[in-house]
């Protein structure tokens, strides 16, 4: 359904645009096949397991940790599970790609005075190898890990620690991400746009006007509850 005019995304009134990337411009595909599929299959290799009992060992402890920093710290989970987690995400670089619409919605973001912060919490290196398989830091103005900042982005400490080192009025700037507790955050922080992308693993409740696509904030396209 259409987005609601109060919804829609009023360009004249915001400065800075905060973007999250895997879910919001990079497909999750990758993510769920490497975390469920092939560091599984590896780990059940090393330690004569089969897949299934690997990966039923293993949700528990990704579970665990979900909502640290440490969940989304390859070093940690190349030391806790014993593999080259950096080099497999290398190896496996091939299936790394763009949502539908991201890049032209990049694009066509560019073309406008705005400045461009993509905020993850995908490790550095992690970044890294993403973005020279897609080549997507290349259309922002600044990059910032949630490792850099020491807290990832669903804790509140980052957010004064954004604005510390990347300075920016909430209530003229936009935040789009996938994941509900973040958007949570940016809220508490009092960011000004705040929109969700569907998922269909992860519903977000109608809490946040929900798009299928970023290119939507600028075809005026979302839904909410």
């Amino acid at each position: 359904m259409t987005l609601a005019d109060a919804a829609k995304p009023d360009w004249d009134r915001i400065d800075t645009v905060l973007l999250d990337l895997d879910g919001t411009l990079l497909d999750l595909a990758f993510d769920n096949y490497f975390w469920l599929e092939r560091i599984p299959a590896a780990y059940a290799a090393a330690r004569g397991m089969t897949t299934d009992e690997a990966r039923t060992a293993l949700l528990p402890r990704f579970r665990g940790q979900e909502g640290q920093l440490e969940w989304y710290c390859i070093d940690h989970w190349s030391r806790e599970l014993g593999l080259p987690v950096a080099q497999m995400h290398h190896d496996e670089r091939h299936r790394m790609g763009w949502l539908p619409g991201a890049e032209g919605f990049l694009r066509r973001l560019a073309s406008l005075d705005k400045r461009r912060v993509l905020v993850t919490n995908a490790h550095p290196e992690t970044l890294r190898i993403k973005d020279g398989q897609t080549g997507v830091t290349r259309y922002f103005d600044a990059v910032w890990s949630s490792h850099v900042l020491q807290a990832p982005k669903e804790n509140p400490v980052f957010w004064p620690r954004l604005r510390a080192a990347e300075p920016f009025d909430p209530g003229r700037t936009m935040f789009v991400d996938d994941s509900l507790p973040v958007l949570r955050a940016a809220r508490q922080a009092g960011i000004g746009w705040i929109y969700a992308v569907r998922r269909a693993d992860a519903p977000q409740g109608g809490e946040f006007h929900e798009i299928d696509s970023v290119a939507q904030l600028f075809s005026g396209r979302s839904r909410k509850g």
